[in-house]
């Protein structure tokens, strides 16, 4: 090979070197400047199934919330209330959409009831959710209609004794804490009371005051509200204390021994959500919770902040789920 063959040869070894560095170079500085899918979340606005009917008690924490959210994420986090079917539509329509982070649930315990209530629901709540966040814990009180004449829980077991399936209890849809409440009451004080299930406890309300309905185990926001209005009359708190926001209020327990009927509030996403996100939601639901202005708003409605990390939060779920298939086979009841 003559010198002139050699010096050609060579010219081209390099050109295809420096194009092979500058490609890579290009192609490292594309991965460098790239952000994780992720790291711009949200990046336009998420929507929040909530299971129940605008005005009740879960849609004003998840709109304390939501707006919180909203003026922190730079977006807009939009309360979609999908009510029917105690929670159970808006569960469906959150665990069939896509899992990225832009629909997310409002959880409440009415979704570690459903599981062993309904004997037929298209989604599997623990296998098809994830955990993102605690919220919050809440009680439910027991209010009956002004024309009832009770004015403690004793003088009303007493009443629906003397009164066997007369009287009737209302509540926000099958599955919800506010009905279970009811049917563990039921249980444990061997009552026998009607079923009346609403689509919110805000729609059940002036069914109670006019006395069509008589009582409601409602969570504590709504009914404070009725209470403190004079449209209903509070007889106690489902907690197995007396509640802090209402000290006035006795306990069922301090009644009927052994009471107890705790509500959760929290976030749940669609499997396969990816982790960065949950990581960005639940940390931005705990610096909420550390907010005075935000804990102020919660304190208002009776609940007590209890941030989790997603996994603390996905084993309260699964406990809760436990704790009331157990009171629901106790209680015998299902729906179809």
């Amino acid at each position: 090979m003559q010198p002139n063959d050699n010096n050609a040869m060579g010219g081209v070894m390099l050109r295809i070197l420096r194009n092979y560095v500058f490609g890579l170079v290009f192609l490292l500085s594309l991965f460098s400047a790239a952000p994780p899918a992720s790291a711009a979340y949200p990046d336009r606005p998420v929507h929040w199934m909530i299971g129940f009917a605008a005005g009740g008690p879960v849609d004003i924490v998840a709109r304390i919330m939501a707006q919180w959210l909203s003026d922190h994420l730079g977006q807009q986090f939009v309360v979609e209330n999908r009510a029917g079917s105690g929670g159970n539509i808006a569960a469906a329509a959150a665990i069939n959409a896509a899992p990225d982070g832009y629909t997310l649930l409002f959880v409440a315990p009415n979704n570690a009831i459903s599981t062993s209530l309904y004997k037929k629901l298209p989604y599997d709540f623990l296998r098809d959710t994830v955990p993102v966040a605690s919220i919050m814990q809440l009680t439910n009180m027991l209010v009956v209609s002004n024309a009832m004449p009770v004015k403690t829980v004793q003088e009303f077991i007493d009443y629906c004794k003397a009164n066997p399936g007369k009287i009737s209890f209302a509540s926000s849809g099958n599955g919800t804490s506010v009905h279970m409440s009811a049917e563990l009451f039921k249980v444990m004080t061997k009552c026998d009371m009607v079923h009346v299930p609403y689509r919110g406890s805000a729609i059940a309300f002036p069914d109670i005051i006019s006395n069509k309905v008589q009582l409601i185990f409602d969570n504590l926001p709504s009914a404070l509200e009725q209470a403190k209005g004079g449209n209903v009359r509070a007889l106690g708190v489902t907690s197995p204390k007396r509640w802090p926001s209402v000290p006035d209020v006795p306990a069922i327990a301090e009644t009927v021994p052994g009471f107890e009927s705790v509500g959760f509030y929290g976030i749940s996403a669609p499997k396969g959500t990816p982790p960065e996100v949950i990581e960005i939601l639940n940390k931005a639901v705990g610096e909420a919770l550390k907010d005075p202005k935000l804990v102020a708003r919660l304190a208002e409605t009776g609940g007590i902040p209890k941030p989790m990390t997603p996994a603390e939060f996905g084993k309260l779920v699964v406990d809760e789920t436990e704790k009331w298939r157990k009171v629901v086979e106790f209680a015998g009841v299902s729906v179809d």
